[in-house]
């Protein structure tokens, strides 16, 4: 009976720690955005690579729309290469991270 209990015991805590959300901190994304700031904070910046293409700025933008961006990025959903790369190297903790701290950029 010990044993039932201790393993539904840990399955709960393993449950909890798969279902916790994500919190993204805005802070710890300081050392994460030399990868972002090469393009995203120059105005009118235009990549061309793999064509010529506008680069937004991302200052601003919702959290939600920047996670969910770098996300779909990363599954292959959207196609710009250098981003693809770039999302692929994130985990679900850096893409909140950075998620925080664009959203409070103006």
């Amino acid at each position: 009976m010990k044993k039932l209990f201790a393993l539904l015991a840990l399955a709960s805590v393993a449950q909890v720690a798969v279902s916790a959300e994500v919190v993204g901190n805005a802070k710890a994304a300081e050392n994460k955005v030399a990868m972002c700031i090469g393009c995203h904070a120059i105005p009118g910046y235009k990549a061309t690579f793999p064509e010529v293409y506008q680069v937004p700025m991302i200052g601003g933008q919702s959290a939600k729309y920047i996670e969910s961006a770098l996300k779909a990025y990363r599954k292959g959903d959207r196609k710009h290469p250098s981003m693809r790369g770039i999302a692929g190297s994130l985990s679900d903790q850096d893409i909140a991270d950075l998620a925080a701290y664009y959203s409070q950029q103006k």
